[in-house]
């Protein structure tokens, strides 16, 4: 029996330690909030806490990618990105040459990626669930090399993107009112636009107020995707209606009986061409972000470019015996 001032036990207790490196936006609103070092020293103890060993580094946009790259080429640790949806679609250049799974820390305002891998309630208990989670296969989106890990649209929803930033800036003090604003403003300037679209073998020309592509399928009004690897886009095509109809979509998006609205067209295929007909060059987001591009946007799937840390979900409680275990089988 070894003895208890004997250092083995301490050392073998640190080598079964996972050991992150954390390199989070130092422009998300969580950093911006607590301040740097707090924020990284809440991010260490919480990994500590954990069971777990964090490096923590927290750096401007700009430097990113740069930090991703040395954290990924460290194969002694597992690499975890802190920031929104934005930030982790700027990072995919430098995460889908990863071979090892890496982790993600939503501190967004929507965190689509985030709620899609159990990744929720307080900072503290996410990092719990990184620590304890594991790795599942991500399917990516290319638009003309492109990256995009969940969402991409046009019309209203760049234009929805577009406001929300300067929203943002305008109503810093509140999250819902900065949203009602910004939807208030898409839904009040939307004009339709006129694209021309090929998608299992299909060819169509429709004229839109919206045109959104999903890396698989999303459902629900929490925006979900039960899997992640189900090797497929989805392309929602909201019906030109007019005022009314655009509020009444951005309602059944609100309450989740979007699916079921009569002015919502949805499509499926492993890949996806859209041509504007309208204009050359036009606005397209892509998780979030912006970009103004010229058609044609050319779709393809990536099935499981990535492997990222997923919580676990939570066993179920066994049922209670109906009589004491003792009688349930024979001596």
């Amino acid at each position: 029996m070894a003895n208890v001032s004997d250092p083995l036990p301490v050392l073998e207790t640190q080598a079964q330690q996972r050991c992150f490196r954390v390199i989070a936006n130092a422009r998300a609103g969580a950093v911006l909030e607590a301040g740097a070092d707090v924020f990284a020293q809440r991010i260490a103890t919480a990994f500590e806490v954990a069971g777990c060993r964090a490096a923590v580094e927290v750096v401007s946009p700009r430097q990113l990618q740069e930090r991703l790259r040395a954290a990924v080429a460290d194969e002694g640790v597992t690499t975890v990105i802190a920031g929104g949806d934005g930030t982790i679609n700027g990072a995919l250049p430098v995460l889908i040459g990863c071979k090892r799974p890496v982790g993600v820390l939503p501190l967004g305002t929507v965190n689509v990626l985030g709620r899609d891998l159990g990744l929720v309630g307080t900072l503290e208990e996410q990092i719990t669930a990184v620590c304890q989670g594991a790795p599942v296969a991500m399917d990516l989106g290319s638009v003309n090399g492109r990256l995009f890990h969940s969402i991409s649209g046009m019309g209203f929803f760049s234009l929805m993107a577009r406001q929300r930033e300067y929203a943002r800036r305008r109503f810093p003090f509140s999250r819902l009112v900065a949203f009602l604003f910004a939807a208030t403003r898409s839904i009040l300037f939307t004009h339709a636009i006129r694209i021309e679209m090929e998608i299992a073998g299909e060819r169509r020309q429709v004229q839109a107020d919206a045109v959104l592509v999903t890396v698989n399928q999303f459902d629900g009004a929490e925006w979900r995707r039960s899997r992640l690897d189900g090797g497929e886009f989805e392309v929602h095509i909201l019906d030109t209606g007019g005022l009314l109809s655009r509020a009444k979509a951005a309602f059944s998006m609100l309450t989740g009986s979007w699916r079921s609205s009569h002015n919502l067209v949805s499509l499926t295929g492993t890949a996806v061409t859209i041509i504007r007909r309208d204009k050359r060059r036009g606005h397209v987001t892509f998780d979030g972000e912006v970009e103004r591009s010229a058609s044609p946007f050319a779709y393809r799937l990536l099935p499981g470019a990535l492997q990222v840390i997923a919580a676990r979900p939570a066993e179920p409680e066994p049922e209670p015996l109906p009589y004491p275990a003792e009688y349930q089988f024979p001596s």
